[in-house]
């Protein structure tokens, strides 16, 4: 088969993927504009509510910069981020875009990049080597989830902590956030962990697990649950409801604030979420991508622990006293989508 025609075919199927709609099956390219420098956004997973959003805010936001961008979701399989990055390497992506499902491992994603020219900007977790670091200030909602936990608790109890899957360095800054918050109280006896776990894939169902061993462990005797995403905090509501102790007061807080976890905060089953918003932080990383291809300077806000650049996206503590400024006016959620939080 000739050159020209298979670049013909080439051609016919790119333009094929970029018909399809918003949300492309996991594991498969999404094109989002025609022509110009093509830009790879490569996600852990597009099984989480929120990871639509990071595609459609990316997508959109590269095609206004005049990047074609396709996106790519490897179910958080680590061979099969592997095998998407040298796809779109094969496709002459300028700049890999990479929320990693495992930040070591992704360290050889760069040498791949920068053996063929291409550079790589880590989305939401870290890459060792990475040319940026785009993400939401992880260990900030450590922070803000502890302290509301101090506070709601009076700095005693027992604890239990839900982290992330293992090797994620969001989990790991959360988790840290949490551990340097919570340490003055817990050196002195006053607030005791009594469990801590990773969960693979960030798994509700797992998390839920734990929570009930917890429970088990301590006789029901547990004061806060502190979950790294919203889905353990589901996990956690759920386990907390069936063993009959909705009314203790138990305190709860997750984070990305998943509709049905900021409407269990209005229901007073869940205490706080912690409001990572999606839209900044698939832009900036957008723009930084478009800088990137076209050779601009890029300004970082702060560095990562090895001194790269980044730019860390603010979060904030969403209650249930401040659910319609936080979650619904800035157009985070509709209305609609919080049905608990609009008496």
């Amino acid at each position: 088969m000739s050159a020209l025609c298979k670049g013909s075919i080439l051609l016919f199927l790119w333009s094929l993927a970029g018909c399809k709609g918003d949300a492309a099956p996991a594991g498969e390219a999404q094109a989002s504009a025609a022509g110009g420098p093509r830009v790879a956004f490569l996600l852990s997973t597009l099984q989480e509510e929120r990871y639509k959003k990071d595609q459609r805010y990316f997508e959109d936001a590269a095609h206004r910069d005049g990047l074609a961008s396709f996106t790519l979701s490897a179910d958080n399989d680590n061979a099969r981020q592997l095998s998407q990055v040298e796809d779109a390497l094969s496709r002459q992506a300028k700049v890999l875009v990479i929320q990693p499902t495992d930040s070591a491992a992704a360290g050889s994603y760069v040498a791949k990049a920068h053996a063929q020219g291409a550079k790589v900007v880590a989305y939401d977790r870290s890459i060792p080597g990475a040319d940026f670091y785009v993400a939401h200030d992880s260990y900030r909602v450590g922070v803000l989830q502890a302290e509301a936990a101090i506070q709601a608790t009076g700095g005693k109890g027992n604890f239990v902590l839900l982290d992330g899957q293992s090797g994620h360095s969001v989990a790991s800054e959360i988790a840290r956030g949490y551990h340097e918050t919570l340490k003055p109280y817990v050196d002195r006896g006053a607030i005791r962990i009594v469990v801590e776990k990773n969960h693979d894939a960030w798994s509700p169902e797992q998390a839920l697990a734990t929570v009930e061993d917890a429970l088990s462990k301590t006789k029901g005797d547990v004061q806060a649950i502190l979950a790294n995403n919203s889905g353990m905090a589901r996990g956690a509501v759920q386990a907390i409801q069936a063993a009959g102790l909705g009314d203790r007061g138990i305190f709860i807080a997750g984070a990305d604030a998943d509709a049905a976890n900021v409407n269990y905060v209005c229901e007073r089953k869940q205490s706080v979420e912690v409001l990572k918003d999606i839209k900044p932080l698939a832009e900036r990383a957008a723009a930084v991508a478009a800088a990137l291809v076209q050779g601009k300077p890029v300004e970082s806000t702060t560095t990562t622990a090895t001194g790269g650049p980044m730019v860390a996206v603010p979060v904030v503590l969403i209650t249930a006293d401040n659910v319609k400024t936080v979650a619904v006016d800035s157009g985070f959620h509709a209305a609609a989508a919080l049905p608990a939080c609009m008496h």
